[in-house]
């Protein structure tokens, strides 16, 4: 999936065959404008030692603070941030020490949500949060979201639910591929899946 991820950022290229982005091989297209055009959120997310509005606004300089806050209530963040007694002017400490692995993560999604790009990636992004979290994160994304791309690294079944297109990876190659109900109808190994989490 991490190798997926970096053929589509391009920290290297395939050797064979090729990755469209509209129709168009990414390899032509100038690196500067691929990667603008790519939010990414990795698992392990990146945070400054600085304040949680400048986190938020790192891809966005000229960030407002009711965009940034916007962007926190999407990533539902906001109520967190509240509760600080700096609140937005809060400095974390370096790679986001005094925040939980949660709030990393809801931070970091209100980073790239702000940035506004035509693609995002959310690399198990939503693995931190409880599944109630990840319900109301997961409607405001595709609530703002509804006419640009979003890929969802998932292990929770939850996560990529309501995606328009699932890939099972297996071992390096796909395994499965289809909406939630036609892999369900498959009853292979995504159905198997599916009923041992529910199980869990």
């Amino acid at each position: 999936k991490t190798t997926l991820v970096n053929l589509l950022l391009r920290l290297y290229d395939v050797t064979e065959g090729q990755i469209t982005l509209d129709g168009h091989d990414i390899r032509q297209i100038p690196l500067k404008v691929l990667r603008e055009s790519i939010a990414y959120v990795p698992q392990d997310s990146m945070l400054f030692s600085d304040t949680i509005a400048r986190n938020i606004a790192f891809g966005k300089h000229d960030a407002t603070m009711d965009e940034i806050m916007e962007a926190a209530k999407d990533a539902c963040v906001h109520e967190n941030i509240i509760d600080f007694t700096e609140q937005y002017e809060t400095v974390v400490g370096e790679r986001g020490v005094t925040l939980s692995g949660g709030q990393k993560q809801r931070c970091a999604i209100a980073r790239a949500l702000l940035k506004e790009s035509s693609v995002l990636i959310l690399d198990d992004s939503l693995s931190a949060v409880d599944t109630d979290t990840e319900d109301k994160i997961l409607a405001n994304l595709k609530r703002r979201r509804q006419n640009s791309t979003t890929i969802m690294i998932a292990h929770r079944v939850s996560t990529v639910r309501n995606a328009d297109h699932i890939l099972l990876l297996d071992e390096g190659g796909v395994k499965e591929y289809g909406t939630f109900d036609e892999l369900m109808a498959l009853n292979g190994s995504f159905a198997e899946m599916v009923e041992k989490q529910r199980l869990e």
